[in-house]
C-alpha cells in the first residue's frame, strides 16, 4: 500500500473536463482552484489538454509560478489537444497508463466538473483506496451543486450495503477551493471496523 503523510502533500492530481461546461461559471471555478493550488505551494498533475477546464487550470497555475505535468495517451496527443507550455508532459500508449502514472506522481486527488473520462478518473482512485492499494486523499471540488445527485446515489450505495460507510466518507466534499485543500491537507482516512472482505464473506454465506 502507497500511504501519503498529509503534512507532506507537495503535488495534486485534478481531473476535470475538456469542456468548459455551461456557461463561465465552471471556467471562473477552475481559476478558483487553480489559485488555490498555487497559493499552497503545490504542483498540478492533470491530463495534459490545450482546452476547456483543463487548459484554464493548467494556465492558472503556471500564470502563478507552481509547476505543471501533463499526461497524455499518444492517441489524444494525435488530435493536438496537448499543451504545449507545461513543465513536464508524458505520452504514454493506453488509458490505463495515463491513470497509473497520475496516481503514481501524485499525493492526492480532486474532481472538478467533468464528464464520463473524470467520473472514470475518481471512481479508479476511491477503488484503490478502498482496497489498500493507495491511501490517499480523493475529493470532489462541487462547484454549482454540480455532483449533488452523484452524492445522492453514493449514500444509495451505501444504504443498500454495496458501499461502506467510512469508504464513502473518505471522499471529501466542498464546494470552496481552499477550505477543500485544507481538508485535504488535514485528511486521516476513516478506517471500517472490520476488515469488509470478511464480513462479505458473512454476509453472502447467511444467504446460501
Amino acid at each position: 500500500m502507497t500511504e501519503t503523510n498529509n503534512n507532506e502533500i507537495k503535488t495534486i492530481c485534478v481531473f476535470c473536463g475538456s469542456s468548459a461546461g455551461r456557461g463561465k461559471a465552471y471556467a471562473n471555478h477552475a481559476r478558483r482552484l487553480g489559485k488555490a493550488i498555487a497559493d499552497t505551494g503545490c504542483s498540478l498533475v492533470y491530463g495534459g489538454s490545450n482546452i476547456g477546464l483543463m487548459r484554464i487550470l493548467a494556465d492558472t497555475v503556471i500564470s502563478l509560478g507552481e509547476k505543471v505535468t501533463g499526461v497524455m495517451p499518444n492517441g489524444l496527443a494525435n488530435k493536438e489537444i496537448a499543451h504545449e507550455g507545461l513543465h513536464d508532459f508524458h505520452l504514454v500508449d493506453t488509458m490505463h497508463e495515463r491513470k497509473a502514472l497520475m496516481a503514481s506522481m501524485s499525493d492526492a486527488f480532486i474532481a472538478m466538473p467533468g464528464g464520463i473520462g473524470t467520473l472514470d478518473e475518481i471512481f479508479e482512485i476511491m477503488s484503490w483506496n478502498q482496497l489498500d492499494i493507495i491511501s490517499k486523499p480523493a475529493a470532489l471540488y462541487n462547484v454549482e451543486g454540480y455532483y449533488d445527485h452523484l452524492l445522492k446515489f453514493l449514500d444509495h450505495t451505501v444504504n443498500e450495503h454495496f458501499v461502506r460507510y467510512e469508504h464513502r466518507n473518505n471522499l471529501l466534499v466542498d464546494d470552496d477551493p481552499q477550505r477543500l485543500l485544507n481538508r485535504i491537507m488535514n485528511f486521516a482516512p476513516h478506517r471500517p471496523p472490520s476488515k469488509w472482505v470478511d464480513d462479505l464473506k458473512i454476509a453472502t454465506n447467511n444467504l446460501l
